[in-house]
C-alpha cells in the first residue's frame, strides 16, 4: 500500500518533483532537465500505474487518494497528501484534477521492437503541437493503431500537456524514433509496410482506395505545411481524405483519427 504522508508546507523538499510545473525555465518534464513524466488526474494516474512508466511519488488531495486506494494497494510509493491550497502553491496553479503522479523516463524503445508485431503505425513529421500529439495518441489507442513513430521536428510526446490530452495513452501506445529521416523509412518498407502519405492534394488517391497492404504506415505532417516532399517521395502512395469544396485541410489529429478509422474499417 502506498504510504500516505501529509504535506503542510509548500516548500517541503519531498515534493520538489512537483514544483513550479508552469515555469518554462524549470519544467521538470524536459528530457534535458530532470526528465520526469507527469500524470494528471485519476484516470491518467491509473494508466501510468498500468504502464512501463513506474511512478516514484504522488501528490494529491485526500479525496483522490480514496478514489485511487484500490489501484495503490500494491504500490510502494509515497502519496503526499495536501490540501488543494497547498497543492496549488507547490505546482504553481490550481489543479482541478486533484492528483499528480511523477515517474522517471524509462529507456527509449527501439524502432525494431516497436514495429516487430505491428500491423498499423502512424509516422509523424514536424508535428510540434503538444495537444495534437496527445490527441493522436488517444485516437491511436481507441482505433487500433499499434505504434506511433517520429520523424524530424516533432514535439516531445511526454510533455505534461501531451500526457494529459492523451488521457494517459501516450504512456501505453508504444513510440519510437525513425533514424536518418526520411531515409530511415526504408526500414519500414523492408518490414513489409505499405507507406501512405496523407495530403490534401486533389491529385492524391482517395484514402479508402489507397490502403491495400497487410501492414500499413500512415504518414502525417505538421499543421499547415504538411509532409515535406522528401518524406512523400519515400512513400508508396499519396492519399487524401475527401472534403467539402472550399476546405483546404483538417486538423492533423482529426485527419489521423479518420485515417485510423478507415484502416479499421477496411482491414
Amino acid at each position: 500500500m502506498a504510504e500516505v504522508i501529509d504535506i503542510d508546507d509548500p516548500a517541503d523538499p519531498r515534493v520538489v518533483d512537483f514544483r513550479d510545473l508552469k515555469s518554462a525555465d524549470r519544467r521538470p518534464d524536459l528530457p534535458g532537465r530532470q526528465g520526469l513524466v507527469i500524470a494528471e488526474g485519476v484516470v491518467v494516474v491509473q494508466r501510468m500505474l498500468d504502464s512501463r512508466f513506474r511512478p516514484t511519488a504522488l501528490l494529491g488531495v485526500a479525496r483522490k487518494y480514496t478514489e485511487l486506494a484500490e489501484d495503490l494497494a500494491e504500490v510502494d510509493v509515497p502519496y503526499y497528501r495536501a490540501t488543494a491550497e497547498v497543492m496549488a502553491e507547490v505546482v504553481g496553479f490550481h489543479l482541478n484534477r486533484g492528483v499528480l503522479a511523477v515517474a522517471r523516463r524509462p529507456a527509449t524503445l527501439s524502432l525494431d521492437d516497436v514495429i516487430d508485431k505491428a500491423r498499423t503505425v502512424a509516422v509523424l513529421e514536424g508535428v510540434n503541437d503538444h495537444e495534437n500529439l496527445g490527441s493522436m495518441f488517444r485516437n491511436a489507442a481507441g482505433l487500433g493503431v499499434d505504434a506511433i513513430l517520429f520523424g524530424d521536428r516533432c514535439a516531445d510526446p511526454l510533455y505534461r500537456r501531451s500526457v494529459r490530452v492523451s488521457m494517459g495513452h501516450v504512456l501505453r501506445v508504444p513510440f519510437a524514433q525513425v533514424p536518418d529521416w526520411p531515409d530511415g523509412l526504408d526500414i519500414l518498407r523492408r518490414k513489409g509496410f505499405q507507406m501512405i502519405a496523407l495530403t490534401p492534394s486533389p491529385a492524391a488517391v482517395n484514402l479508402a482506395m489507397a490502403m491495400t497492404g497487410e501492414r500499413v504506415a500512415l504518414l502525417l505532417g505538421a499543421e499547415g505545411p504538411g509532409l515535406t516532399e522528401e518524406a512523400m517521395r519515400a512513400t508508396d502512395v499519396r492519399a487524401r481524405i475527401p472534403m467539402s469544396p472550399g476546405t483546404d485541410s483538417l486538423n492533423v489529429a482529426t485527419a489521423a483519427a479518420m485515417a485510423f478509422y478507415e484502416r479499421v474499417r477496411t482491414a
